[in-house]
């Protein structure tokens, strides 16, 4: 079976490399990590992955901003937000995300636990 492709995009190295352990741990993905939003929209529209795991406090262009260039580049693999952010942040990102048409899987506050990334990837 060919493994999901996943990008993973947060501008915190730390955050990445634990989001890459957890993706290895639970295999069958191909899992590339971006700090740079402008880049990771570059390799969105270049090679879209399955599956986007995406930070919502960047600097430069922020995952709100993200999502909507996302969204205009027709990006339909499934979306998951991460923030440290308040609740109420998260759930504004949610509808607008889903108001934009991404496949949306969930909104989560980080650190984002192993069991909750499986339960949002099934």
């Amino acid at each position: 079976m060919t493994p999901q492709s996943v990008m993973l995009l947060d501008d915190d190295p730390f955050t990445l490399a634990l989001l890459q352990d957890m993706f290895s741990e639970l295999g069958g993905y191909s899992v590339a990590t971006e700090s740079d939003a402008r880049r990771a929209l570059a390799t969105l529209r270049a090679q879209a992955p399955d599956v986007l795991v995406c930070d919502l406090s960047m600097p430069d262009m922020d995952g709100i901003e993200f999502l909507q260039a996302a969204a205009e580049s027709q990006y339909r693999g499934r979306v998951l937000l991460l923030s440290g952010v308040d609740a109420g942040v998260r759930r504004a990102a949610e509808r607008l995300a889903r108001a934009q048409g991404l496949r949306l899987v969930g909104a989560f506050c980080k650190p984002l636990g192993l069991e909750e990334l499986k339960a949002a990837l099934a």
